[in-house]
Order: structure tokens, then C-alpha cells, then sequence
């Protein structure tokens, strides 16, 4: 497969005098190297446009971690996401890491993410509650409003029975 890493051509006459160089006489060549195309290469990225985009999912897949090791890219989805938010009082066991397990036991590869939001104590009780987002989102297909109440119906019926916690 073909792919151009190195690039060049005739500067334009206009760059040339706004830099007060007369162009009557004189040409200039700009040369480039494409380092992203040889990252491309490197990290199996399937596609040039996603180096200039501010997609979180791409962006954070290169956070330098101080590691020198090589990750190959990890392709996201290009439908939609859904998100949907779920805000209930603490138990006395309750932990975050927990909701998570039970959000992908209920709609299983179909979360992508959950996050807390938002968190209050109440002044006068002092109880404390939680309001996390979880975004759904599929590979390979838009997802539908029935469909996603459902997953999260399902998931507030667990969060209840098996964290312990009152829904708001």
C-alpha cells in the first residue's frame, strides 16, 4: 500500500514578498516531513483526518504515561452516544466501582463510560448522594430511545437491590 511521508513544492511569490524577498528573481521550495503519516504506520491509525480532530476518545488513547511501549490504536464508534444520568442516595457499602459493574452486567458492551457528576450532601441530614452519566454507545449501529430506557431501567433496579442505594 502506497503511502507519501515526505512532501514538497514552489512557495508561492506572494509568501516571498511578504517576507521582503523580491520573487522577480528568486524561487522557494517548502519540504515536509509527515510524521503522522509514519504514525499511521506505527500505531495502525486508520485514518489521517483523526490526528487534527479534538475527539477525546482518539486524543486519550496518547496521553503520555511514561512508558515507552507501543499501543496500537483502538477504533471507536461512529454512531452516536447516549447518555443517561442516574442520581441516588449512598449506602452505608456503597462504592463507584461498583455501579460500574453492575451497568456492564445490565447492557454489557454497549457502555462506554461511567462517570460521577455530581455529588451533594444534603445540610440538614448530611446523606450524601451521587449523580453518575453513563454513556451508551454501539460499534455498529445508532441505538434507540426503547431500547436505552430499558438498559436503564434495568440498571436502576439493580443499583437499588444490589448496591443498596435509593434512587432519586
Amino acid at each position: 500500500k502506497w503511502l507519501e511521508v515526505l512532501g514538497c513544492g514552489v512557495m508561492q511569490p506572494q509568501i516571498l514578498r511578504d517576507a521582503n524577498i523580491s520573487s522577480n528573481n528568486n524561487k522557494a521550495w517548502a519540504f515536509g516531513l509527515g510524521l503522522e503519516r509514519l504514525a499511521m504506520i506505527l500505531f495502525e491509525i486508520p485514518d489521517i483526518r483523526l490526528f487534527w480532530s479534538q475527539d477525546t476518545r482518539f486524543l486519550e488513547q496518547f496521553e503520555s504515561s511514561g512508558s515507552s511501549k507501543i499501543f496500537k490504536f483502538q477504533p471507536f464508534s461512529k454512531y452516536p452516544p447516549v447518555f443517561k444520568d442516574i442520581a441516588f442516595w449512598l449506602g452505608d457499602e456503597f462504592h463507584p466501582n461498583d455501579l460500574a459493574e453492575v451497568v456492564r452486567e445490565v447492557a454489557g458492551d454497549l457502555v462506554e463510560r461511567v462517570e460521577l457528576i455530581d455529588a451533594f450532601t444534603h445540610p440538614k441530614t448530611e446523606r450524601e448522594s451521587n449523580c453518575f452519566r453513563i454513556t451508551y454507545r454501539s460499534m455498529d449501529r445508532s441505538l434507540t430511545d426503547e431500547e436505552i430506557n430499558e438498559l436503564q431501567a434495568g440498571v436502576r433496579e439493580q443499583a437499588e437491590t444490589v448496591l443498596g442505594v435509593e434512587l432519586r
